[in-house]
């Protein structure tokens, strides 16, 4: 491979590269392509960008690596810019994963997208997808809530809030802190919660710990965990009212097709969907 200029030029704008949580063949050939041929390279972690790059032999080819991140992303994000309101061709990887994921490049996104910088991701590694991936918990619907607080009030008020949401709740913690999150959210949740806490994730000492929160706390009490952490909680249900059911049922059916008001029904109140379709097409004879 040659160490000179990009050997295929990329459309101005700024990249966002996907990396390895862990694995580095956990990268795809586009994002390789792009960190070979960008114009610009930026990174949360410059030494981890340039390991990766060293390992799959994509050389600098006489261009260096721009730390941003959120200690200095205020005063880099101006030379970034600039460099894409030259028409240059700008990659961003994160520290590890997808970027803009509990990832500084936020800010970065937004004011490049209100300079007119065309903006494009180059998909791959995602924590978050990944835990959900192997936690056998519901994924058809869930709440990405980065990391919680670390005082005690605003982490619980944090954990309450998030109670009222339907579906799998997804956190990164840290291992310092994940007994204290893990005792609030027994407390707040119940103890009989089911939830799952994956850590390392495609690393070597990859695991993934399954039971209710009690068993979570339990475990991470008695064993507790090291590296990178992805805490997911299965949201408790609303009681289901038979009455109430039925209410929502003949609303729905009101302004929705039979299939998809049964199944907005369902998700509401978790119950099966097979269930509540079956009473649906019983409502709808009478409507």
């Amino acid at each position: 491979m040659s160490d000179g200029a990009p050997q295929n030029p990329l459309t101005p704008g700024l990249y966002f590269v996907a990396t390895p949580l862990g694995n580095a063949r956990d990268i795809t050939l586009r994002a390789l392509d792009v960190l070979r041929d960008a114009d610009v390279l930026a990174a949360e972690d410059t030494r981890r960008l340039r390991q990766l790059m060293d390992i799959h032999a994509i050389p600098l080819a006489k261009r260096k690596i721009n730390a941003y991140h959120d200690q200095n992303g205020a005063k880099a994000r101006p030379l970034l810019l600039s460099l894409l309101e030259d028409g240059k061709s700008v990659a961003y990887a994160s520290d590890a994963g997808s970027p803009l994921v509990a990832d500084p490049g936020f800010a970065l996104a937004r004011d490049a997208v209100a300079q007119g910088a065309q903006v494009q991701a180059i998909p791959g590694p995602s924590a978050l997808v990944a835990a959900l991936s192997v936690a056998a918990l519901p994924t058809d619907r869930f709440t990405f809530a980065g990391f919680p607080p670390s005082a005690t009030g605003a982490r619980r008020t944090f954990l309450t809030e998030l109670a009222e949401h339907r579906g799998t709740l997804v956190l990164y913690e840290s291992p310092k802190r994940i007994a204290v999150t893990l005792r609030d959210a027994v407390e707040l949740f119940g103890d009989d919660r089911p939830a799952a806490l994956a850590r390392e994730l495609t690393k070597k000492f990859e695991e993934t710990r399954r039971g209710t929160l009690a068993d979570l706390l339990s475990s991470c009490e008695a064993d507790p965990p090291r590296g990178e952490l992805v805490l997911m909680i299965d949201v408790a249900k609303p009681e289901a009212d038979a009455q109430d059911v039925e209410d929502a049922l003949r609303t729905a059916l009101k302004d929705h097709r039979l299939k998809d008001a049964a199944r907005d029904v369902a998700d509401r109140f978790g119950l099966s969907r097979r269930d509540l379709y079956q009473q649906a097409l019983a409502l709808k004879d009478h409507l």
